[in-house]
């Protein structure tokens, strides 16, 4: 299938003030993208681009005082196929773990393993290891949080989405990658866009998406808050947490005017595109 996503988002500026954005695909997709995925800018004005330690493409932009507005509109293969379910992926001991996952197994901005490994231990110690672990682990957070975006808060940590029993995608994420890594499961946090491709559309407008995804011999794939194989997801970033992939970070104040999130299957003469 064929997705059609992009933005449009706008920024107003006290003063000229830096940017680092991360819109982009993320590297290891850009294979599959039918046009360009272009961070544009109006005023048009130059970005300086690079990879960070995570392997994510960002740009860093001298926004001017006033309105800043970026923008992309984009066409992506998509294979069409559901998120994978391996029921037999193994976990590893950790001295077994690739060192390059061990990042992925400590406490971080909003993920506080230290505050949850009792209640990891005493929740989580008998279930069987890989698979079923971090699947029950998703089945706890998807039925002790509850999703609303009015619940959206900048700042929320995993304990604190705990304890209040709501949050948004995120919070989802965080709560489930904090629990797993309590348990030595590798869990590190993904951005990026999925549309309502193969389920009911919700109603509330489209927004960017959070989701994780663990090591059990490779990477694979897994969303507290939907708690079900998707459809389209479509990857711009992955880290730690919220921190390392936030899609605007700026080193002044600005305030947000506008935002609008496009992601939809193409479809041509009432028939889905392949």
């Amino acid at each position: 299938m064929k997705i059609r996503a992009g933005y449009e988002i706008s920024y107003d500026c006290a003063q000229p003030t830096p940017i680092i954005a991360m819109l982009n695909v993320h590297p290891s997709r850009v294979q599959d993208l039918v046009t360009p995925d272009l961070l544009r800018l109006d005023p048009a004005i130059p970005t300086n681009s690079y990879q960070d330690g995570f392997g994510n493409t960002c740009h860093v932009i001298h926004a001017p005082k006033g309105r800043l507005t970026m923008y992309a509109d984009f066409v992506i293969r998509d294979s069409g196929k559901p998120d994978e379910v391996a029921s037999d992926a193994e976990q590893y001991a950790l001295e077994k773990l690739p060192v390059e996952t061990l990042v992925y197994l400590l406490g971080s901005r909003y993920c506080e393993t230290d505050r949850f490994t009792e209640l990891a231990w005493a929740e989580f110690g008998n279930v069987g290891k890989g698979w079923p672990l971090v699947q029950t682990i998703c089945d706890y957070v998807h039925n002790h949080l509850t999703f609303g975006y009015e619940h959206a808060s900048p700042t929320k940590t995993a304990w604190q989405a705990h304890a209040e029993r709501r949050g948004v995608c995120r919070d989802f994420a965080h709560l489930a990658i904090t629990l797993c890594r309590c348990m030595n499961v590798p869990a590190r946090y993904c951005t990026g866009y999925l549309g309502d491709i193969g389920v009911p559309a919700e109603p509330d407008p489209m927004d960017f998406s959070a989701w994780f995804e663990v090591y059990l011999g490779r990477w694979y794939t897994f969303d507290a808050r939907h708690n079900t194989p998707r459809v389209g997801r479509i990857l711009m970033a992955r880290g730690r947490d919220a921190t390392d992939v936030a899609i605007v970070t700026s080193f002044g104040p600005c305030t947000l005017a506008g935002f609008r999130v496009i992601t939809d299957e193409v479809t041509y003469a009432g028939q889905a595109a392949t």
